[in-house]
């Protein structure tokens, strides 16, 4: 019985209550619909009456939690009456928001065990999360402590484990906890508001432990069917429609005796859940989910499920946004990143590696990806680990790592740019060693540093050719076609089989230019260094050379020029052959190493570079004479010591670092030349081991075979110049690396011999090599191809044999006579008197490099080692009207705030010279106010002139001649031997007419 004067909302709220002697759960429908109806219409009622159902729901608990049964019941009742209200006042839910969520609160609290009360709990916490714009999380202190509070119990109720060995229990009450984590995931609640950092790691910890308690079969199984639209019909979408258009889903206990649900279920819930979180996350949401899984994993000791764990990576990136997958791998590098210095591998490092290559690997497409970002950490990553221990396990995944960056190509020079940062990083190792390491103990983590950086140069470059391999085998394409692998066209053992099922890709090829740095490792004093990049080089040359100007079937044979070529095309193929193109450059520079790794006695140079020189030198005033006088052409401040200068002011840091290791590089080959022996004896021995010759011999083989014209134009004199050096060698000792080089080159004739159909030829080298005591003096190939471009098996190298045999091998002589009169010459449009000239010239290592060298480097023409004498002759000179020579000058200081604030006060003069335009009287404004603010005429900025005017003088022939031989520059100074004037582009010296090597053939 009410008492006088009761509330009318209280009246309505009891009238739905059924007769307590029931103890039914269900409420009056009819009362529940009038007490909806008055809550709608007055929403300021709102609030008394969620405050109402707050009190009697923890009243109600309390007594449910003392086993009470009609307050268990009333409960029940309670928790529908509250879920019709959010229902109904959807719009107005935020005042209803507080009291909801700590009446959930409340009876979680009260009644955990208790299936029924928590499925009903969780049906209304469903409904809230469905309709609710998630504004007061994180704004409001009591809804948000009791919302992370409703949280984690659902979470831990996800995860469950049932007390008895009733698995339908335990798969209930965990969908019940999945179904509310589900609603959370597709939740505003989860993304407006800014407690999203702090609700991840709640409940995706919960959704990984059903995921990796699965059997991988069974998540493939499960993934398959939610992408194809037959996911468990367990779970509902929740967020398919506007928030006045949704409908909540609704939790329900099974009842006893009937089939409840699997393991399956459980599985197909969670998978839902995590596609929803990834599919609505963005770049900044993703990075926390990742680092939420990677936690979560951890807590649960699951990385030795290795391969659970990349499959999560995949499906991760797939479901993320186009525009955000680039998220995951980025977090699970910066992941790996963190562990750098750890003293042994764990599982966590392997498995982290294995994820990364897996997403970089697969077939899925990362937008905005940052592959520089990307492969400079891992590079810094290897070079630690190798610091840590050069024999460190880690290793081989992260050159896996790097090379699986090249599976898919955003833009075209990709690859030239991921190849030029290896080689980088290559070239500094091998300069100065792996940061980190003890100077006495750098060389032992150098090489391994090396070889592991080559893996991944040779994957990186691999990459792309065999995803698109593996891409047309799963639609059913053709086979993609096959490179032709090196053959050595000898007979001997080679393997062959490592590029199967790799073919080309339409991508920009790494420049011969940038390769070519790396050919000094051809010549490293560690031999396994040398056989890893004798392969590498090899699958260069096989892969990347252009071949222009070169006509070759996939056999490798040497075949007639297509008619459909017309006169216009084969004279530009003749001009790139004769040119010296960027290949014939790297050939001739490939013939001195592998020149200095056959005939040198020694490959250890000891260099001292000299310090680097300033970029400009300022003239010194004693270096002048004293009767000129300079006037620099505006006021220059001074200008800092090159270290203290702001690297934008003065060029890239990174170019000038390049130039100097180049340079650095150069005068390292130069040195070696030096001590090249003019002729081999006993004090003074070959160290190359036949396991270098027969690299020898494979690299010429591929040479010639895939690129017969350039290579037989370079490769010729160099085989002469070779034959030339070992038959002056007489000394018994060294029978053993005389007969080597001797079948070097013998087998690089019969290549030469069946590339060009020269049967002659052929029968030459086979004649020679029929002679060869037990077949052959040389091993097998000791390269091991792998398709990873790991090369990473340390095979010890087979020395020479102590007697090569008394055998004699191709006469270079009869060699090329039967190349000249070869009829495939004559057909191709080669001149025999001019080819056979070419292929007879002397070749020296000397003229090889130079021939190697571009002729203009594309250095600044005002820097370099002849700059002083052009800054000498500037200051000179700009007391002459010199406009263009104005316009090279730079001034050492930069553009400042204090230059723009004189640009916007209208300065008339700029700070730097080079933006200035015609000479103006420099204006002083130290004794003027200044008249931003004032408009008086009192006030305005009067011109005073800093120095006097100077009248200008226009230059004649004459007074050139005069400055000119005051500096000492001119021809008077050149008659004196004192010249310093030289030419920033040196006219080439005019030598004896000659014709050319090539006539073409539409010319008579």
């Amino acid at each position: 019985m009410h008492l006088p004067f009761t509330p009318n909302h209280i009246l309505l709220i009891d009238a739905c209550y059924p007769p307590p002697a029931a103890l039914n759960s269900s409420p009056n429908s009819q009362e529940l619909s009038r007490l909806t109806y008055y809550a709608a219409n007055k929403s300021g009622k709102l609030t008394k009456l969620g405050s109402e159902m707050e009190k009697r729901i923890k009243a109600e608990s309390k007594r449910a939690q003392a086993n009470n049964a009609r307050s268990r019941a009333s409960l029940l009742v309670s928790l529908q009456i509250l879920r019709a209200l959010a229902t109904e006042c959807r719009r107005d839910l935020s005042l209803l928001t507080p009291a909801l969520l700590a009446s959930v609160a409340v009876t979680l609290q009260a009644l955990p065990t208790d299936l029924e009360i928590c499925a009903k709990a969780a049906t209304l916490f469903t409904t809230w999360t469905t309709y609710t714009d998630g504004r007061l999380i994180g704004v409001d202190q009591g809804a948000t402590k009791a919302y992370m509070f409703i949280l984690e119990k659902f979470a831990k109720m996800s995860i469950q484990e049932g007390k008895s060995a009733d698995h339908e229990f335990r798969n209930r009450t965990r969908l019940v906890g999945l179904a509310v984590v589900s609603s959370v995931v597709n939740s505003e609640a989860l993304y407006t508001s800014n407690t999203f950092r702090q609700q991840v790691p709640i409940f995706v910890p919960a959704l990984l432990s059903n995921v990796l308690d699965s059997k991988l079969d069974v998540l493939h199984t499960q993934s398959k069917a939610r992408d194809a639209g037959t996911a468990s019909p367990y779970l509902e979408e929740f967020r398919a429609r506007p928030p006045n258009e949704r409908r909540a889903a609704s939790i329900h206990v099974h009842k006893d005796g009937e089939h409840g649900p699997s393991s399956t279920d459980l599985v197909d819930a969670c998978l839902g859940a995590l596609q929803s979180l990834f599919a609505q996350c963005t770049g900044s949401h993703i990075t926390h989910v990742i680092q939420a899984v990677l936690s979560g994993i951890d807590e649960r000791q699951a990385w030795i499920k290795e391969r659970h764990c990349c499959w999560l990576a995949t499906r991760a990136t797939e479901w993320s946004q186009y525009q955000y997958r680039y998220a995951v791998p980025t977090k699970l590098i910066e992941r790996l990143v963190e562990d750098q210095d750890a003293a042994t591998v764990a599982s966590i490092h392997t498995s982290l590696a294995a994820m990364i290559t897996a997403v970089f690997t697969s077939s899925l497409h990362l937008i905005n990806l940052s592959t520089s970002d990307s492969i400079s950490n891992l590079l810094t990553l290897v070079l630690r680990r190798v610091a840590v221990s050069p024999d460190d396990r880690l290793l081989p995944s992260l050159a896996g790592c790097i090379a699986s960056l090249g599976s898919h190509i955003y833009y075209s020079d990709q690859i030239q740019d991921l190849a030029s940062e290896v080689i980088g990083r290559l070239l500094t190792v091998d300069s100065n060693g792996v940061p980190g390491r003890e100077e006495e103990s750098s060389n032992d983590a150098r090489y391994p540093a090396i070889r592991y950086l080559l893996a991944s140069l040779v994957g990186l470059i691999l990459a792309p050719g065999r995803q698109e391999a593996l891409q047309e085998n799963d639609t059913g394409s053709a086979a993609a076609a096959n490179p032709a692998s090196i053959r050595p066209a000898d007979g001997l053992p080679h393997d062959g089989g490592a590029e199967k099922n790799v073919r080309l890709s339409k991508r920009a090829k790494v420049s011969p230019e940038t390769w070519q740095d790396t050919l000094h490792l051809l010549c490293s004093e560690d031999y396994n260094v040398r056989s890893d990049y004798a392969y590498a080089l090899a699958f260069f040359v096989e892969s990347e050379l252009t071949k222009r100007g070169e006509f070759t079937d996939a056999e490798g044979n040497k075949r007639l020029r297509p008619l459909t070529e017309g006169p216009l095309q084969q004279m530009q193929n003749v001009m790139s052959i004769l040119g010296g193109d960027e290949n014939s450059r790297f050939l001739h520079a490939m013939h001195v190493y592998l020149y200095i790794l056959a005939t040198a006695t020694s490959f250890h140079v000891s260099i001292t570079p000299d310090a680097p020189k300033a970029l400009s030198d300022e003239p010194s005033a004693m270096s002048l004479p004293s009767d000129i006088q300079i006037t620099p052409a505006t006021p220059t401040e001074q200008v800092p010591p090159s270290s203290e200068r702001d690297p934008s002011t003065h060029g890239r840091p990174s170019l000038s670092v390049s130039m100097n290791m180049r340079t650095k590089r150069t005068s390292t080959a130069k040195k070696m030349l030096q001590h090249l022996p003019s002729k081999w004896s006993a004090e003074h021995k070959p160290i190359a081991t036949a396991s270098d010759y027969r690299n020898i011999l494979d690299l010429l083989t591929t040479e010639y075979e895939l690129i017969p014209v350039k290579g037989l134009l370079a490769g010729v004199p160099f085989l002469v110049a070779l034959d030339t050096f070992i038959q002056g060698v007489d000394d018994p000792e060294l029978k053993g690396h005389v007969a080597c080089v001797r079948e070097v080159i013998t087998r690089t004739w019969l290549v030469i011999g069946r590339v060009w159909e020269c049967q002659e030829l052929v029968n030459l080298a086979e004649r020679a090599i029929s002679t060869i005591p037990g077949t052959t003096l040389l091993p097998p190939t000791s390269v091991k191809k792998s398709e990873t471009g790991q090369l990473l098996t340390k095979d010890k190298p087979v020395s020479i044999p102590a007697d090569g045999g008394d055998w004699f091998g191709v006469d270079s002589s009869a060699a090329i006579n039967a190349l000249v009169a070869n009829d495939l010459l004559d057909k191709l449009g080669f001149k025999r008197e001019v080819m056979e000239e070419r292929l007879r010239i002397q070749w020296t290592p000397d003229a090889a490099w130079a021939d190697s060298t571009e002729a203009q480097s594309g250095q600044d023409p005002l820097r370099g080692d002849n700059a002083s004498s052009r800054l000498r002759l500037a200051p000179g000179m700009m007391h002459i009207e010199n406009l263009s020579l104005q316009s090279l000058a730079r001034s050492g200081r930069g553009v400042g705030v204090s230059d723009l604030r004189d640009a916007l006060q209208g300065r008339a003069s700029m700070s730097n010279p080079t933006l200035a335009g015609p000479r103006a009287p420099s204006i002083s404004t130290l004794d003027h106010a200044s008249s931003a603010h004032h408009g008086e005429s009192i006030y305005k900025l009067t011109p005073s002139r800093s120095r006097p005017d100077k009248p200008r003088l226009r230059g004649d022939p004459s007074e050139v001649r005069d400055v000119l031989n005051k500096l000492r520059i001119g021809k008077g100074g050149a008659a004196n031997g004192s010249g310093l004037l030289k030419s920033s582009f040196p006219l080439t010296q005019k030598s004896d007419a000659k014709p050319p090597a090539f006539v073409p053939p539409y010319k008579s």
